[in-house]
């Protein structure tokens, strides 16, 4: 055997490796029968629903954090379908506007749309979790790449949210995000005027 074919041997090895351990044993590879039978039950129309506040940081492909953020939500539903409105407040002093529209079906399908996502998002609860998965396209300033998003939420016995996405172009991951989501308290709402007024 030729070193170059040791070697590509070798390479190829490597990445079968590599795609069976994010196939297999990753954060992407999480389904949601793995929180079946757990709790407490996560229902997107209670827990996603009224002002909510939100933290959290973005982590770069390097794994340090490349930004840090505040935001604030609110969910409102009419039946199965909700709308989720979104205000991020970044470090950096940007501000960044999103309205989920969210469509729940049986066996806790859902569906979800944005003005920065690629067609259609999907998606399930079951138990405690909840995934979605779609495709968001970054502003121009950001480089208007397409990246594949792997979204996950956790409800905590205390009602709050943990949030964790993975961003990735190609297989590759570029980012990922963790977040806590909880009821605002009045005082917290009070407050979002000043900071859209300080902008």
């Amino acid at each position: 055997m030729t070193p170059f074919v040791s070697a590509l041997l070798g390479a190829l090895i490597i990445l079968a490796f590599i795609g069976l351990r994010t196939r297999y044993a990753s954060f992407v590879a999480q389904s949601p029968a793995d929180y079946s039978g757990q709790g407490p039950a996560f229902d997107l129309r209670r827990h996603l629903s009224g002002p909510i506040q939100c933290e959290g940081v973005i982590f770069g492909p390097t794994g340090r954090v490349a930004s840090r953020f505040v935001a604030s939500m609110e969910g409102k539903w009419d039946g199965n379908t909700g709308t989720l409105t979104e205000v991020f407040h970044y470090d950096s002093g940007t501000v960044q506007h999103r309205a989920w529209t969210l469509a729940l079906g049986e066996a806790g399908r859902i569906t979800a749309t944005a003005p920065d996502v690629v067609g259609e998002g999907d998606g399930r609860a079951e138990g405690p979790g909840v995934l979605l998965r779609y495709r968001i396209k970054l502003t121009p300033e950001a480089g208007g790449h397409v990246l594949d998003v792997t979204d996950w939420m956790y409800l905590m016995e205390n009602g709050t949210i943990m949030n964790r996405s993975q961003f990735r172009k190609f297989g590759f991951k570029v980012a990922e995000l963790v977040a806590t989501m909880r009821p605002a308290p009045p005082q917290a709402m009070a407050m979002t005027p000043i900071l859209s007024a300080a902008e």
